[in-house]
């Protein structure tokens, strides 16, 4: 098995862009079996583990996915995948909500993993709960945190300018 040094890494990162126009190409499942691999290895509070991944692959599901959002590019991408929260009323002691924080950790392994094998992802949370909810056939006591479509790249758009290190870090204590 092939293991990324921290420059691969690194250089994930730097690469890493929304797409939101995909290559009409299948991922292939090795592909597709390491990207969501990289979400099961994902830490999680406690270790609990407390999500599904919904890999979207039928194209009319994936359409219908689209319009329970404003992004519509979702369904030309051969896979979406649904984030969701199994305990979307956890919290955790310094009260923030666990499931925001472990999907979020979730998402951006797969995220990462994705650009490292060549794909594309883009973060949508611009999408009607209730809506994507009946597409996907989730209980109303769970709680989609993402989705997020896949595929190969038909853009590369440019990096997106990034505050400095010194506009974002504090050492020791807060500073505004």
């Amino acid at each position: 098995m092939n293991t990324m040094s921290s420059m691969d890494t690194l250089k994930a990162i730097k690469e890493r862009r929304s797409i939101r126009n995909y290559q009409d190409k299948p991922i292939e499942a090795e592909k597709l079996q390491a990207v969501l691999e990289a979400a099961r290895l994902a830490p999680s509070a406690r270790n609990a583990q407390q999500w599904k991944f919904i890999v979207v692959q039928d194209k009319k599901q994936r359409e219908k996915m689209a319009a329970a959002t404003r992004y519509k590019f979702i369904a030309d991408a051969p896979v979406l995948i649904a984030g969701v929260s199994l305990d979307p009323k956890g919290l955790m002691r310094c009260g923030v909500p666990t499931y925001a924080v472990d999907l979020a950790i979730a998402m951006t392994n797969i995220t990462l993993a994705a650009q490292a094998l060549g794909l594309g992802t883009c973060w949508i949370g611009g999408f009607d709960q209730e809506a994507a909810k009946e597409v996907l056939k989730v209980p109303d006591k769970y709680k989609i945190v993402e989705l997020m479509p896949l595929g190969y790249p038909a853009e590369n758009p440019p990096a997106r300018d990034r505050k400095s290190l010194s506009e974002i870090i504090c050492y020791d204590s807060f500073t505004e």
